[in-house]
């Protein structure tokens, strides 16, 4: 049941190494955390970081599937914790010239920022920049920032809809704050783009100023899963600089339907088989009726947890806990997932690379995948 013999992730399939690093940057909850994903200098021996980060994450887990932390957050540390990610921790950063796209990337309800260590890898690999926020609306499962002068680690813990509440208010709210916090992290690489020093409050070894000359950003992309989804899609109503957006198996119920109208920037959505509603797919086909660039397709014997790394969990003890499991094969899906999303970005970002001989996935050609809504909603 340890965690190298139950999880393995794959590294990334592009001609580039991928270094990785965390971000902290503020002192307080309005600051920002995020995992960088870049390609890197190749170094051997490089340490590799652990994909749960800390105990506490563990423990978040538990507490947003409904279990207990005595014995859920122990199980998941013993099946999880001594997993190590694919990549060179802190690596030199390569450098470019013009630098690398940008992909901003926002998590889906209960996770956190490592979550999605799969794709975010492969899209490093293929020469891209990738900001994995960790974001403070009290949706991760946990995450925390660390204080000025004594650095103590304040917790931020995840928070259920309140009793009285309804949902939908609840998530604008949280869905408008993380669409915030994503151009707050774009703000970001334009301060270390101007020459402004940006002190990392974890990692204060690694330099930010490398990035200065390492991204481009008009070629600037935001991309999501579920609740992450839909902040990618309000992103982009935030943000002009966004230049598109890709939603995986977005959760549209927290945005409001007068924003619908002011998307400006086309959508690759990508969803699961099992988990979109009728309701959900009609709201992203008025995106598309708005926008010929706008793209639907659905991975067959895909399942929601399929575009995350628990894809590639196996074990009765994961699927008891987290309730996931599709027919398609893990990889599979990762490589569908990756490719329609370099594809797309590669149209949208005007790229010079080889990701258009994928296209054909964007119109949902291709095995496993069809266009527009699963075949149980096609009737839409």
């Amino acid at each position: 049941m340890g965690g190298e013999q139950s999880l393995a992730l794959p590294p990334g399939k592009g001609p580039h190494c991928v270094g990785c690093v965390d971000v902290m940057v503020g002192h307080t909850q309005q600051g920002l955390f995020l995992r960088l994903f870049y390609p890197c200098e190749p170094r051997e021996g490089a340490e590799r970081p652990r994909w749960i980060p800390r105990y506490e994450y563990c423990r978040g887990l538990a507490d947003f599937t409904g279990h207990s932390r005595r014995w859920g957050a122990p199980l998941l540390h013993v099946a999880f914790g001594s997993f190590r990610v694919p990549v060179s921790w802190k690596a030199p950063f390569k450098p470019r010239s013009g630098g690398y796209p940008l992909v901003i990337f926002s998590h889906g309800l209960g996770a956190f920022r490592t979550l999605y260590s799969s794709i975010c890898m492969e899209l490093a690999s293929r020469g891209f920049v990738v900001a994995a926020l960790e974001h403070r609306d009290r949706s991760a499962s946990v995450t925390y920032f660390c204080t000025a002068g004594s650095g103590q680690e304040q917790w931020i813990h995840h928070q259920r809809v309140p009793p009285g509440q309804k949902e939908f208010y609840f998530r604008n709210m949280q869905v408008h704050q993380r669409a915030n916090e994503c151009v707050r992290a774009l703000r970001l690489f334009q301060a270390i783009r101007g020459g402004q020093p940006v002190p990392n409050v974890l990692h204060p070894d690694f330099d930010l100023s490398v990035l200065k000359d390492g991204v481009d950003l008009a070629k600037v992309a935001v991309m999501g899963h579920s609740f992450g989804g839909v902040t990618a899609v309000l992103a982009l109503v935030k943000e002009p600089s966004f230049r598109c957006a890709v939603a995986l198996d977005a959760w549209m119920f927290p945005l409001e339907n007068t924003l619908y109208p002011e998307v400006p920037r086309p959508v690759l959505f990508i969803n699961a088989e099992k988990f979109q509603t009728p309701e959900s797919i009609a709201k992203m086909k008025r995106l598309s009726s708005r926008n010929s660039q706008t793209r639907i397709i659905t991975v067959l014997g895909s399942v929601h947890h399929s575009q995350t790394d628990f894809a590639f969990l196996t074990g009765k003890l994961v699927k008891r806990i987290f309730s996931m499991g599709g027919t398609l094969d893990p990889h599979k899906g990762l490589d569908i997932t990756s490719r329609a999303a370099l594809a797309f970005l590669q149209r949208h970002l005007d790229l010079r690379e080889d990701f258009d001989r994928w296209d054909h996935l964007l119109d949902g050609i291709g095995d496993s995948v069809v266009p527009e809504a699963p075949p149980c909603l096609s009737n839409l």
